[in-house]
């Protein structure tokens, strides 16, 4: 079947050209708006050939995988005349995982903990192609400073490119607060540039560092960067309520002048005095008690934290940790908790190897996992999830516990962190903080190695293995 073919199906599907508002593209998904829900055929879009799985909700997507899901969505806005649109989380080396943002074929009206977490992650997702860059570049400019330290290469023949690229990577994080101000006033609806000014007083750029200004309410000298992403969040929510109920108050001609002055002048104070310093005391306890997780735990803890992941994704509740990468970054450097939590896709990738080997005479289950393995392998483990060990059910609690012995082996090999969030599996190596990949490596084959022996013996049915197809109604539901 074309994609185009597909195209025209799946219109139909979803009630006609008529019922469609608009289709956009991400990764590995099609989603799409319409205007009557009642119209949409879920079982017909569930059984077409080439979609792997199906995530119902106010946006229903179809899963496609890499590269086809852009190619269908635009034959389908074409076809159509419906809006086509490329989210900016396309960029995205893995969805997550985003992912990782709904759960797995979710019927009822999402919670107000899950619209939370949504939030949440909506700041972070268009900011991912950034973080991906910017840690990149800082990581070279690190193997080349750590370079001049050991002699290999000359301070004079290295010295200017090592400037330029600190001077790229800290476009971003030298303004981080600014550039998730902005976003979280876009997502909490407030006006952007406001958001990106309460971002930028995390900073503290008009007081003179020599002559500290005392908080008002504790007596201690105000920190520049107390709070940092988890503050600014906070500030520009309460931003948004301020400023909205500032526009119903205000005369529509006072308005442009009287509300953002009032509006600063509130959640500044605000942010100051009482947000960064309580924000900062969260931040400080979230990241040590992480910390003391994985430093105490050790294997033990990175076991759990491997083998759950998966689950935490599927449920949703992945996307709160994001501002904790974020701030772990921010503070240390690096984000010690995302190699561990990355293992997960390892266990998939040893699951997937071992369904191909053993259900070798199972012509469907072998094209969906060689068509997953690829980006799996590159850390998008959506296709794999949903179009093969979920459907297998046990398959998907074997590839967890692969994803937990990954997360031991990264634990007691200990200090492995990652300079950036988004990307997982082999292209989290480059990223990999003060050049301790061969560590992250040596997790990533233990999951592998993990995930494959577990599934191989303990995730598949004998159906399967006679050929039985994958039923994509699926054996578990995580609501």
């Amino acid at each position: 079947m074309t994609n185009n073919e597909l195209a025209k199906l799946l219109i139909e599907d979803f009630g006609g050209s008529g019922n469609l508002r608009e289709v956009i593209n991400c990764m590995t998904r099609v989603r799409v708006k319409v205007n009557n829900p009642d119209l949409i055929a879920y079982e017909n879009i569930k059984s077409r050939e080439g979609v792997l799985g199906l995530v119902e909700g106010e946006q229903v997507q179809v899963i496609l995988g890499p590269g086809k899901s852009e190619k269908v969505a635009r034959a389908m806005a074409n076809l159509s005349d419906s809006n086509f649109s490329e989210e900016t989380d396309k960029e995205k080396l893995q969805r997550k995982t985003q992912e990782n943002k709904e759960s797995y074929k979710a019927k009822q009206k999402q919670s107000g903990f899950k619209k939370f977490t949504s939030s949440i992650a909506s700041v972070f997702v268009p900011l991912i192609p950034a973080f991906v860059g910017a840690g990149l570049i800082g990581g070279v400019a690190s193997v080349l400073q750590n370079m001049v330290t050991a002699g290999s290469v000359s301070q004079e023949s290295v010295a200017t490119l090592i400037q330029v690229l600190n001077i790229m990577k800290n476009g971003l994080y030298a303004y981080l607060n600014i550039f998730i101000g902005i976003n979280a006033a876009r997502v909490f609806k407030a006006n952007q540039g406001l958001g990106g000014v309460v971002g930028g007083m995390v900073y503290l750029t008009g007081m003179n560092p020599d002559m500290p200004i005392n908080n008002i309410f504790l007596g201690t000298p105000l920190a520049a960067g107390q709070g940092g992403v988890i503050g600014v969040l906070v500030s520009v929510w309460i931003l948004s309520k301020v400023e909205n109920a500032l526009h119903k108050a205000v005369p529509d001609s006072l308005d442009i002048i009287i509300v953002p002055a009032i509006s600063l002048i509130i959640v500044g104070l605000l942010h100051m005095f009482i947000i960064m310093p309580l924000a900062g005391l969260i931040s400080n306890g979230l990241i040590g008690f992480i910390d003391g997780v994985i430093n105490i735990g050790g294997p033990i803890s990175g076991f759990i934290l491997g083998a759950l992941f998966l689950p935490m994704v599927m449920l949703g509740l992945h996307q709160i940790l994001t501002p904790i990468h974020v701030a772990m970054i921010e503070s240390q450097g690096a984000t010690y908790l995302l190699p561990i939590l990355a293992m997960a896709g390892a266990g998939q990738v040893g699951a997937a190897i071992a369904i191909l080997v053993k259900c070798k005479n199972n012509k469907q289950i072998q094209t969906i996992a060689k068509g997953g393995l690829p980006v799996g392998i590159l850390g998008i483990g959506e296709p794999l999830i949903y179009a093969l060990t979920l459907p297998m059910g046990k398959a998907f609690i074997t590839a967890c516990i692969g994803g937990g012995v990954g997360g031991a082996v990264i634990c007691l090999i200990g200090s492995i962190g990652a300079t950036a969030i988004g990307p997982s599996g082999i292209a989290l190596i480059p990223l990999i903080y003060n050049n301790r990949w061969l560590g992250y490596l040596a997790g990533l084959i233990a999951g592998y190695v993990g995930g494959f022996v577990a599934t191989y013996f303990f995730g598949i049915d004998e159906k399967y293995v006679e050929g039985a197809s994958l039923d994509n109604s699926n054996k578990f539901e995580f609501k």
